[in-house]
């Protein structure tokens, strides 16, 4: 344990390497603060990936194991078990998945790649590892089969040969169909690149051979030659068996799907067109789209399924796509909300040559998983149990919050509970393999959500699962445009779509307090309430923030604009529109006047119901101001035991009372600053034709202000349509990612731009705002994208009903510090080092009669300072450098240059298991850990370089070392960089593989056993061994060993499990068989003693007597 002596440290006796200490009267030499966070507590490590796959390609199941695998077009493999066990595995190379097949309840899963490669995963340990690689030089890869308890893989490719690999081994046997043996030699053209192979399923020595021309080959593996050729005018787009082997039907490009005998190649047997019109003159039926992809599946009691996509008429081009499921003579059509990547039907039975008993299907779409019933009328679909709908509306914000208070997770829970949909299918989830983890690290996490659609989502992230608990909708507190019958986003010319996206969230998760920005310049203010109320009016609070002074070069004198309300106004007076019309967004009214005091959005006017969960409290809107629309919301904080939500832009910022309703502080940043103040920058703009803006209101000291100041209209200025973040100012990164940008492209000039300040971070505390404090006192701390730290003290009403009654007081008390970068972060320490929580106001249920309602406390204040002494410690990190300055002394301690040549996008002080740390993630890629509060390095790892807005945006850390980020618009990616949690993260993994006894094989019957009419065997080891085949090309393909280390062993250790498992089965076998042979020999004899014995007495009997006597 690293002890520092401040005054050591002070004295330049023990410092640093890139720390610097300036002088402090009256520290005491038993002012030591004890560092216990060292190096070896911190590891980095991705920990787990939720949400839906992105951009999928392939899907495969066991179902034995009930483990579902899809592929991604990026080289993913997601892999499902039950509900809370995921797993995330990546192909090296990137290269798209093209198809998967897993080995029936082996542990094992084939993977083939776009880049003509084909894997072997091993699932038998908790995180996945490759074991084998084949890699094809000359040929490209374009389908794969893998019959059941086989070990040899089938390889169709674009040339049209078959080629085939030993999955124990991954080596190329020397057997090859070649394309030009397989079809007719007469034919003068290629058949184009194999579409299908399957084995038949009732004679395992014959395949079928689907090419994309049409044409099908059913191939005699032991004779190596074709029995039948089946030719069709239509491409194929796949082929189904059906499971008694003597037919199969295939989909075509057309839109049909023909039925063929095996043995009558002439023609099919059947030709339908499920969605074609049949014409009445006897006509073949118009053409329809592709069927690409067909199931045909059989019962026992009844009719077979045949499950189809695709195939729809031409004319319903504006369709969306369509999973048709056919049971005798019913079709049922089921509309989809995405296209169709692949689906599988799931099925009683492994073995292909019994009966299949479908029960249902699992549907992959580009953006949703679906399960449908198919034991139940109307197909419903099942609950989907995994956290699936991230990207239901994209994400636009992120906030992770480790070690939450243990009934909050309950509470979000109970009033979600209500919110879900119904019509889900009552059987239990069929995806149902694999095995929780048994890891004993677990504390609430929640993870929140802020969606494009104004929605926001709260998610329980408790050990290493993720489920969403609430979801809420901003958006209905807005009415909505109503244009032929329907409703219609309104337009706010502050963006271009979505104007309820949330760009910001703070959340108290102790007073349960949620304060929402969004993009069209509004606040929005909840409590938490497990009653259902009904709000008669929704509070509104319109805010006209307005620029720097000097950015006005004509004034109107006549003052035409009125002071900014700082009471309630309805919704009606919000906007000079009639009735039931929301604002057009326009800078000009019908007068030709510069449209001003109109906000953005319109707030519902009628009664408002409001369910159980989060509910209004007062909504805050900015308006336009002589002509142009108000700046997007860059920084937020609420505070519940001060009653106080702040909120600042690049015009300045705004303090509000939400519980008076009313305005306390409404003024530029530039104002902020004392006349005095050495770090006072001069705004200036580069424009010089303005507008006439509003009235100015005096320009006093900024050291106080008075409430009446604060109640009058500040300065007015011209802004830009776009309000960018500091590190977007800076890098222009946000081209690289449109999703992010949907605010209407900025006017300003990069000028105008750098010499804007705006609020970039907030802090409430019990504090010292000034030198001269003796005692702690609530103060709001804001730091700015220009490195400046500004300081306001709050004079608080005593509670109860004198604080619903007295005016809150504000004074600006200058400047702390001043940082090299935008402030990103601040926090304050004690004496001792340890963080001061933000002090909150419990939770109480608001909706409660009055004598049932708690009185609100604010925590006690900590003892006063001895003269002289500094009792708190402030944490300021900027883009560029950390500071840790002593207080009331306001003496700067140590300072750590974190990044020369780039800059920090997220930084958090976290609370470790160990101690505190401050985590930095900086543009280049780099996770760092600096100790608190001498700012030490304890961490450094390039972890990943920013590829593009998305992790900026959205990687935020927590406390005990975790940390998450939006990998893609639709995961989120958990890492940590705790070595606790690294340690223990094997255990709390759940495991896929599970030991099961396959099936026993479908009962062949007296008369097929005896007449040889069941599934025929094949021994392929004779075909397609190096004995009887011969050895491949070596040039043909490349084979690659599995990666080397500790997952290779891990991965060679399983198989060798595997192998004596196996043998271990063979000898049970060999000794159940040898037994029964001991039985059958024991029978034998009895029946021969029992025979000598009737023999010994029938010699007895005629012994004496004579021949004429018998």
């Amino acid at each position: 344990m690293k002890k520092f002596n401040i005054r050591k440290v002070l004295d330049g006796l023990t410092a640093s390497s890139s720390g610097t200490a300036s002088p402090q009267p009256g520290t005491n030499q038993n002012d030591v603060i004890q560092e216990t966070l060292q190096s070896e507590h911190f590891q980095l490590c991705k920990t787990v990936r939720h949400g839906f796959p992105y951009q999928p390609s392939s899907m495969a199941f066991d179902p034995v194991q009930k483990i579902l695998a899809i592929g991604t077009q990026s080289g993913a493999v997601r892999l499902f078990g039950r509900a809370g066990v995921e797993c995330y595995c990546q192909h090296d190379s990137g290269a798209a998945v093209i198809q998967l097949q897993f080995l029936v309840n082996e542990g094992a899963l084939v993977s083939a790649l776009a880049d003509d490669s084909v894997h072997l995963w091993n699932l038998r340990q908790k995180q996945p590892a490759i074991l084998h690689t084949l890699k094809f030089n000359r040929e490209r890869i374009t389908f794969c089969h893998l019959p059941f308890q086989s070990k040899w893989l089938y390889i169709g490719t674009e040339k049209g040969n078959i080629h085939i690999v030993n999955v124990e081994s991954f080596t190329l046997s020397g057997y090859v169909i070649m394309w030009n043996k397989a079809i007719e030699l007469s034919s003068k053209s290629h058949p184009g690149p194999v579409v299908h192979i399957s084995d038949n399923p009732m004679d395992e020595g014959k395949i079928l051979i689907g090419f994309e021309c049409g044409t099908v080959v059913l191939w005699d593996l032991k004779c190596k030659k074709a029995d039948y050729r089946y030719n069709h005018d239509e491409a194929i787009h796949s082929v189904a068996w059906h499971h008694e082997g003597k037919q199969f039907t295939c989909s075509h490009s057309d839109g049909t799907l023909t039925t063929w005998n095996v043995r009558v190649p002439a023609k099919p047997t059947i030709t339908i067109t499920p969605h074609g019109k049949q014409p009445k003159d006897g006509k073949k039926p118009e053409p329809c789209k592709p069927i690409l992809k067909v199931e045909y599946k059989t019962t026992r009691a009844g009719d077979a399924f045949v499950v189809m996509s695709g195939g729809l008429s031409y004319d319903t081009g504006c369709r969306r796509s369509c999973l048709t499921v056919m049971h005798g003579k019913s079709t049922a059509v089921l509309e989809m909300d995405y296209p169709i990547v692949d689906f599988l039907t799931l099925c009683e039975t492994p073995y292909p040559n019994d009966f299949q008993e479908p029960y249902a299907v699992v549907v992959l779409l580009e953006k949703d998983l679906v399960v449908i019933d198919l034991e139940q009328i109307g197909y419903p679909i099942f609950e989907n149990p995994y956290p699936l709908s991230i990207h239901e509306s994209p994400v636009t914000c992120v906030e992770y919050f480790a070690d939450c208070p243990p009934e909050l997770i309950p509470a979000l829970y109970s009033v979600g509970s209500r919110q879900k949909r119904q019509g889900y299918s009552k059987k239990e989830w069929p995806i149902s393999g694999g095995n929780w983890g048994q890891g004993t690290l677990s504390y609430p996490e929640i993870i929140v959500t802020g969606h494009a659609d104004g929605s926001i989502k709260f998610w329980d992230a408790s050990a290493i699962m993720l489920q969403v608990l609430y979801k809420l909708k901003t958006a209905k507190v807005f009415e909505k445009a109503l244009k032929g019958g329907k409703e219609e986003k309104p337009s706010t010319e502050i963006v271009d779509e979505d104007p309820f996206a949330i760009q910001t969230l703070s959340w108290c998760p102790e007073s349960r307090m949620l304060c929402v920005a969004g993009v069209s310049a509004h606040v929005i203010i909840y409590r938490f309430s497990k009653q259902e109320i009904t709000t008669e009016m929704v509070q509104l609070l319109e805010v006209r923030m307005q620029g720097e002074l000097n950015d006005v070069d004509s004034p109107d004198p006549a003052g035409d604009h009125p002071p900014t309300p700082s009471t309630p106004v309805p919704p009606s007076s919000s906007s000079p529109t009639q009735e039931g019309e929301p604002p057009e967004a326009q800078p000009f009214t019908s007068d030709d006047r510069p449209r001003d005091n109109v906000p953005g959005l319109k707030v519902w006017s009628a009664p408002l119901k409001q369910s159980p969960g989060y509910q209004v409290e007062l909504v805050i809107q900015l308006v336009w101001v002589s002509g142009e629309p108000p700046q997007q919301i860059t920084s937020l904080a609420v505070s519940s035991s001060d009653g106080l939500v702040v909120f600042g832009n690049s015009s300045g910022l705004a303090v509000v009372d939400y519980l008076q309703k009313s305005l306390l502080l409404n003024m530029s940043t530039s104002e902020l600053y004392s006349p005095s103040d050495p770090y006072q920058r001069q705004p200036r703009s580069p424009r010089k034709t303005r507008q006439p803006s509003g009235a100015l209101s005096d320009n006093s000291d900024g050291n106080n202000i008075s409430e009446e100041k604060s109640s009058k209209s500040p300065t007015s200025a011209k802004m830009s349509k776009k309000m960018s973040s500091p590190t977007e100012q800076k890098t222009g990164l946000d081209a690289k990612d449109s999703s992010f940008s949907r605010s209407r492209s900025s006017s300003v000039t990069s000028i105008e731009r750098e010499s804007r300040e705006a609020i970039s971070s907030f802090h409430f505390s019990e504090s010292f705002p000034r030198k001269t404090d003796s005692s702690p006192s609530p103060s709001l701390w804001l730091g700015t994208t220009q490195g400046t730290v500004l300081v306001l003290s709050l004079s608080l009403p005593p509670t109860g009903d004198q604080r619903l009654q007295q005016p809150v007081g504000v004074s600006s008390c200058g400047t702390l510090v001043r940082l090299k970068g935008g402030i990103l972060t601040m926090a304050f320490l004690d004496s001792l080092g340890a963080v001061l929580p933000t002090s909150y106001e419990p939770w109480s249920e608001p909706n409660a009669p009055d004598e049932e309602k708690t009185r609100r406390r604010r925590p006690a204040s900590p003892p006063p300072t001895h003269e002289g002494q500094d009792s708190q410690y402030a944490v300021v990190c900027s883009e560029k450098q950390a500071k840790v300055v002593g207080l009331p002394s306001q003496s700067c301690f140590f300072k750590h240059n974190i990044t020369e040549n780039s800059f920090v996008l997220r930084a958090d002080v976290v609370q470790m298991a160990a101690g505190l740390c401050l985590a930095c993630f900086c543009a280049n890629g780099h996770i760092m850990t600096l100790s608190l509060p001498s700012l030490r390095p304890l961490l450094d790892v390039n972890y990943l370089p920013l590829t593009d807005m998305r992790i900026a945006r959205t990687f935020c850390f927590s406390n005990l070392g975790q940390a998450m980020y939006l990998t893609s618009p639709t995961e989120i990616q958990r890492i940590t960089y705790s070595q606790e949690t690294c340690d223990n993260l094997q255990e709390m993994m759940g495991e896929l593989f599970t030991p099961l006894e396959t099936p026993e094989a479908p009962n062949r019957g007296f008369f097929k056993g005896l007449f040889g009419g069941g599934a025929q065997s094949l021994d392929r080891e004779d075909l397609f061994g190096e004995t009887a085949a011969g050895k491949a090309s070596r040039s043909l393909a490349q084979h690659i060993p599995g990666p080397q280390g500790m997952e290779g062993m891990k991965g060679a250790a399983s198989g060798v499990v595997g192998d004596l498992a196996r043998a271990r089965i063979a000898l049970d076998e060999r000794g159940q068989k040898l037994g029964e042979l001991e039985d059958r020999t024991a029978a034998m004899m009895a029946s021969a003693d029992s025979f000598s014995k009737h023999a010994h007495d029938m010699m007895l009997k005629y012994k004496d007597k004579k021949w004429y006597q018998l």
